[in-house]
């Protein structure tokens, strides 16, 4: 049986597998990771696979319409986003139609968090397969090859007659050695140049160690709607035989992206990682998701393995509001993190949030002030994206502090993303001036352009990566957001 996988065309450089979907002023766009890893299982158990990222090859609907029409796959999954869920789901109507005796089912975050709303956008649309899908999907297939009961397929919402049936959950996957290598997929099926992440040095693969986070931050989506808050880990020598993997598979590959939630929550396993990777010689720059509260020990020999970078949530400036989104981190940690990150030699990625709940302006300047004196190699400034299905959207909502329902608001008519929350205190044009502000603020300071300037003498492959983000980023961080004045 064929089965296409398809990341649905929309606009051009959407980046829809990030945690907020949209086009970046970075440049910056996402491997289709969890959509890679099933189209691995599917492939791994006797299914004829065909895998299109739409948006990174610059595919047009008629593009996906013409390589649909030649390969004729009996099921067709689609992976979507929230402010792309329109779009996705018309996509699914044109290839039901072409197809009509395919079955389309959707996936990824927003559809696991309103199946019900979802399956009622458009008739066509056969079913969602919620939160990990993994081997739901492989489930889905081998029931339709032998004509099986879809009641059997856990995880699976589904259109029967006029009714919406919800199958039990699926659990999660607890032994994540068994998936295949990520990687595999993308020699097979993608080229890695055109994805892009300006905390990595270009190109670079991006595979995972972990599903899951225990921490309870209310906006974080995927260990809401998608992995979970268990945290399941990778055994070490799979990870690094992975990393091997790419070293020989992927030459022109410069570094690897660990896409794990939080890949420091356990310390040792991160020494442990570090030290097989330096048994095994496998010499690649390699950069991770990461919380504050890493000792200086731990990054030293993670430096030592060839770690470069982290990207870390320091969010907020003000205690209080950690303390309201669940971040289980204080202040005085983000300190002593950076003192070790700098001594260790990893640059910060450093992530900021402005309109978490309790924000005023006091709070807003205690953050920019805050990350001038963490004084990171990058920073970013957001308002707080919310997304169906995590305890951030719940809140705002029931304050009515969104100011719409309709999806396509997250982001402008260009895809950046777009401000639908306000504050108790702050509209939502404050909350994008302030962030407009704060990044010039701070990389326009002088003491960071010459920082960055000497940088790039004394560390030449920094050139590539910096440039290709400074490209498009710069021109917003002179004039301004794009972003409308009313959200």
């Amino acid at each position: 049986m064929k089965v296409l996988l398809l990341n649905p065309p929309f606009l051009k450089k959407f980046s829809r597998p990030q945690r907020s979907p949209a086009v970046t002023k970075s440049g910056t766009l996402y491997f289709p990771l969890w959509l890679a890893y099933a189209a691995g299982v599917l492939s791994e158990n006797g299914f004829e696979v065909d895998f299109v990222d739409a948006p990174a090859d610059d595919y047009s609907l008629d593009d996906v319409i013409e390589k649909t029409r030649k390969f004729q796959p009996s099921l067709i999954v689609l992976d979507t986003s929230t402010p792309s869920i329109y779009n996705d789901v018309a996509v699914a109507g044109h290839l039901k139609e072409l197809c009509p005796s395919s079955f389309i089912v959707l996936v990824g975050t927003h559809v696991s968090a309103l199946p019900d709303e979802t399956l009622n956008i458009d008739k066509r649309i056969d079913a969602v397969a919620r939160y990990e899908y993994d081997y739901t999907l492989l489930d889905l297939a081998k029931t339709l090859e032998s004509q099986g009961n879809l009641r059997n397929v856990t995880g699976l919402s589904f259109r029967e007659g006029n009714n919406i049936i919800h199958n039990p959950a699926r659990p999660y996957i607890e032994n994540l050695d068994e998936l295949p290598f990520v990687s595999k997929v993308y020699k097979k099926f993608l080229k890695i140049e055109n994805y892009f992440n300006p905390n990595a040095l270009y190109p670079m693969v991006t595979i995972t160690t972990s599903r899951g986070c225990p921490f309870p931050c209310t906006f974080c989506v995927y260990p809401q709607t998608l992995m979970g808050r268990g945290f399941r880990v990778r055994s070490v020598g799979n990870v690094v035989a992975e990393m091997e993997y790419i070293r020989n598979n992927f030459p022109q590959a410069k570094a690897i992206f660990f896409e794990d939630d939080t890949m420091t929550v356990n310390k040792n396993r991160c020494k442990e990682l570090a030290e097989r990777i330096l048994q095994k010689s496998v010499k690649i720059s390699w950069t991770a998701n990461a919380r504050v509260g890493l000792d200086y020990e731990t990054m030293r020999i993670m430096k030592k393995a060839g770690c470069r970078s982290f990207c870390v949530g320091f969010e907020s400036g003000s205690q209080k509001i950690l303390d309201n989104m669940k971040k289980k981190s204080k202040l005085e940690e983000m300190e002593s993190f950076m003192t070790n990150a700098r001594k260790a030699g990893i640059l910060i990625h450093g992530c900021f949030m402005a309109g978490l709940p309790g924000e005023t302006k006091e709070t807003l300047h205690e953050t920019l002030e805050l990350a001038k004196r963490l004084n990171p190699d990058t920073v970013q400034f957001y308002p707080v994206m919310v997304y169906p299905g995590t305890e951030a959207y719940a809140w705002y909502k029931e304050r009515g502090l969104i100011s719409t329902s309709d999806y396509k608001q997250w982001i402008t008519q260009e895809g950046l993303h777009n401000t639908v929350i306000s504050t108790d205190t702050l509209s939502s044009e404050e909350l994008v001036r302030f962030c407009d502000h704060a990044r010039r603020e701070f990389y326009l300071r002088p003491s960071y352009l010459i920082y960055k300037a000497k940088q790039m003498l004394m560390s030449p492959r920094e050139i590539r990566r910096t440039f290709k983000s400074a490209r498009t980023f710069f021109k917003y961080l002179i004039k301004g957001s794009d972003l409308p004045k009313k959200a």
